[in-house]
């Protein structure tokens, strides 16, 4: 049985939401309410993230197994899968892995690449935050700006923390088991195909799907559409919902 903590809601073809590092199914939120409309989208917490257990080892292998785990349990077969960031790069290791059961791909702003760090200040500003002694949210916001300065991402990681019912508050994430794998999460794609439909969607303004990754892209994921959201960041789907909801249901909707 997967333990994965998820969310499911709507009718029609299987759809699995896969969210990003730090993050939890919630965060696409917006995204999954407009799918549920013409999918079945089932939107699980990642390992390590949200409800879902705290677990080592911790990577793209464990996290893309959990969630085949929970296909197997909801008696799922295929399915179209659509990931952002780190959930990105987990449809990426099923896509490539387990081939016979994607029927689509989605990836939202990642290449199957290894990136340089990119986190080092948000992890130093959640090890900032002594959650044994703040009494509120804006308490631990203070805490963060120490260390990032964008009130987006810090109201982003806050969704993690929650108030533990023997009083102090606590993260929902294993925040040790992110920072000791983050070279797991940082890791390149395996050296695989996935010969099925595949869309990319950058946000224009973001600068982790560059042009310098486009052969890696190819090299894996042959049959490819990259659609290029203008104005958007790393999260389009959040900046630019009405463009990306069109994007993700015209591409499901195609014919093979």
């Amino acid at each position: 049985m997967s333990s994965l903590f998820f969310h499911r809601g709507g009718s029609g073809e299987p759809l699995f939401v896969l969210h990003g590092l730090f993050g939890t199914w919630e965060n696409l939120g917006a995204a999954i309410k407009e799918l549920e409309s013409q999918f079945d989208v089932i939107a699980p917490d990642m390992l390590n993230h949200g409800r879902s257990p705290h677990v080592v080892p911790f990577s793209y292998t464990s996290m893309a197994g959990a969630v085949l785990e929970l296909a197997d349990q909801l008696g799922i077969d295929q399915f179209n899968i659509l990931g952002h960031s780190m959930g990105g790069k987990i449809a990426m290791q099923l896509a490539l892995t387990h081939p016979e059961r994607i029927k689509k791909l989605i990836v939202v702003d990642i290449a199957p690449v290894k990136y340089p760090p990119h986190h080092t200040q948000v992890f130093a500003g959640l090890n900032e935050v002594p959650l044994d002694q703040i009494k509120s949210r804006n308490e631990a916001d203070q805490y963060l700006a120490q260390k990032i300065d964008s009130p987006a991402i810090r109201a982003f990681l806050l969704k993690n923390l929650y108030r533990l019912e023997s009083g102090g508050f606590a993260w929902r994430m294993n925040l040790q088991a992110l920072e000791e794998h983050y070279d797991e999460i940082a890791a390149p794609m395996i050296e695989a195909q996935f010969q099925k439909p595949t869309l990319f969607i950058k946000g224009s303004e973001s600068d982790y799907l560059l042009p310098k990754y486009t052969d890696e892209v190819k090299t894996r994921f042959p049959n490819l559409t990259l659609r290029v959201i203008e104005g958007a960041g790393h999260w389009p789907h959040a900046e630019k919902p009405a463009t990306f909801n069109r994007i993700v249901t015209r591409f499901l909707e195609a014919g093979e």
